[in-house]
């Protein structure tokens, strides 16, 4: 833990939420917030024309930034709050600040983003590639439930994002609501609608949720958890859960994802299916 929280903004409506959430975290975990604007020069074009919108594109960021910090100190002013103007790609400066901070924190898609569009190509980007866990924030939290859900299913990725869940649910004094969630084989005839699945697999899997979940609850006694056990999608399950969520918890990529992917099926359709902030929680590098 370094202490510090990493917000990227762009000055779009969800790196506003953004901002406000990571303000939001820092004041509650004791740590500072360090907001940074990255500029793409070459987007502008301004490398050979001579015009001075190089310096009006720095003024343009330094301008996102102090709004940023503005909001964060009229709600959150007791934080300690930095800034900075970084030039080059948004992902990989992003990437970067990210393996000095405990969290990256960023709004799901930014000003070029499409409409349409739930998550950005930054977004998605950096959920897989970068150092710690990253934060992707939809909009402003409107209602606070105490509850805190993380999906898990014995993959290093998932213990990760339960370390990480159960550390911040101590944190913010919430509930935990570890889901584990499993669907038959697809040959099994289970699966196939012949036969009802029986209650010993039922048992089994909840038996093997219990074990992996066993060492965490020991580790922080104090976290209130509830295990739930479905035989379902996982991102259907985890999508409806996060109705009545304050934070939804996944790791990068799960047991059935390939080992080139960093960001698997279940953690992606997630973060475009989610009603709340979705962290996506890789091991750190050092904890492998």
């Amino acid at each position: 833990m370094t202490g510090l929280i990493v917000v990227g903004t762009d000055g779009s409506a969800p790196a506003t939420a953004a901002v406000r959430w990571a303000a939001e975290d820092a004041a509650r975990s004791g740590a500072a917030l360090r907001i940074v604007h990255v500029r793409e020069p070459w987007n502008a074009l301004v490398l050979l024309s001579g015009t001075g919108e190089e310096n009006d594109s720095a003024e343009h960021g330094h301008r996102v930034l102090a709004a940023a910090a503005q909001r964060a100190r009229d709600h959150t002013p007791d934080i300690k709050i930095t800034t900075a103007l970084a030039t080059g790609a948004v992902v990989e400066r992003l990437k970067s600040e990210s393996e000095r901070a405990d969290v990256l924190v960023i709004g799901s898609r930014g000003v070029g983003g499409f409409a349409g569009l739930v998550l950005g190509s930054v977004g998605l980007a950096l959920a897989g590639h970068a150092a710690g866990p990253v934060v992707i924030v939809r909009a402003p939290v409107r209602t606070a439930h105490g509850v805190i859900v993380v999906g898990f299913d014995g993959s290093e990725p998932s213990q990760a994002a339960l370390e990480y869940a159960f550390a911040r649910a101590q944190q913010s004094g919430s509930r935990l609501r570890a889901v584990h969630a499993w669907q038959m084989p697809m040959l099994s005839p289970y699966a196939l609608g012949y036969s009802p699945v029986p209650k010993g697999v039922f048992a089994d899997e909840a038996e093997a949720a219990r074990r992996l979940l066993a060492p965490y609850r020991e580790r922080r006694p104090d976290v209130a958890v509830e295990e739930s056990t479905v035989c379902d999608h996982p991102v259907r399950v985890l999508s409806d859960a996060s109705r009545r969520a304050d934070l939804v918890v996944v790791g990068s990529r799960g047991l059935g994802g390939f080992g080139s992917a960093v960001l698997g099926s279940v953690s992606h359709g997630v973060l475009h299916r989610a009603h709340c902030p979705v962290a996506v929680v890789r091991p750190r590098l050092d904890e492998r």
